[in-house]
């Protein structure tokens, strides 16, 4: 059987949306969604939240009491902190098969979607890791004015382009080895996991978060 850790670090502060991790969206602090995607995939045994936040841990510690929440060291502190360096931390503290990491900012995400790509990667042992992509179908252009997708002497319509894929940092799947060899999240055989643009929303700026929103209002209307 193997065993899942989800990971779900986050910082307090916020550079472009100020206390975005625990504003309320929907009725609910902003983290509480995707740690609630995890804890109903049915795939993930146990959630670390890994945070500098005295007021996420104390939130968490009462809305998720199967949490685990782990105060995260001086050393890994502050905004400039590369996230591989973090992962690196975390899993020393969770033993597991795979690590599943997301991000408070995914709050779209459903558990299962979360379900099928630990399936995915499960079933196909010839990758080593896995994580998230956007397929993008829209003229592409490098900043020296090559084209990246398309000939530009041949029009093509956008929805006959090559897709290229975005990373959109809901999932990403790796055991630990990988991630200590490589020091990095992403091994060198990563399985490309397709994640559909409206849950795949991930929320970097305001205007992200009020598309999130708008989302999420149409979706509960539709519930009734």
């Amino acid at each position: 059987m193997t065993h899942i850790v989800g990971l779900v670090p986050m910082r307090h502060s916020s550079e472009r949306v100020p206390g975005k991790n625990y504003r309320i969206l929907q009725g609910r602090p902003l983290y509480h969604h995707v740690v609630q995607a995890l804890l109903d995939s049915g795939v993930v045994d146990e959630v670390l939240i890994d945070t500098d936040s005295e007021l996420i841990a104390e939130d968490a510690a009462r809305n998720f009491p199967q949490v685990r929440v782990v105060p995260r060291p001086e050393h890994l502190l502050g905004g400039e902190v590369p996230m591989n360096a973090i992962l690196l931390h975390d899993v020393t503290l969770a033993e597991a098969d795979l690590y599943l990491q997301t991000h408070s900012t995914n709050p779209l995400l459903q558990p299962t979607t979360v379900r099928r790509a630990v399936e995915a990667l499960m079933a196909a042992p010839e990758h080593d890791s896995l994580f998230g992509v956007t397929s993008l179908q829209t003229r592409l252009w490098w900043a020296d004015g090559t084209a990246v997708n398309h000939d530009p002497a041949v029009l093509l319509r956008t929805q006959d382009l090559p897709a290229v894929y975005e990373e959109n940092s809901n999932i990403y799947l790796f055991p630990r080895d990988v991630l200590e060899l490589r020091g990095n999240r992403i091994g060198e055989r990563p399985m490309l996991f397709p994640i559909d643009r409206a849950e795949a929303w991930d929320i970097d700026e305001q205007i992200d978060w009020d598309v999130v929103e708008a989302l999420m209002a149409q979706r509960a209307a539709e519930r009734g």
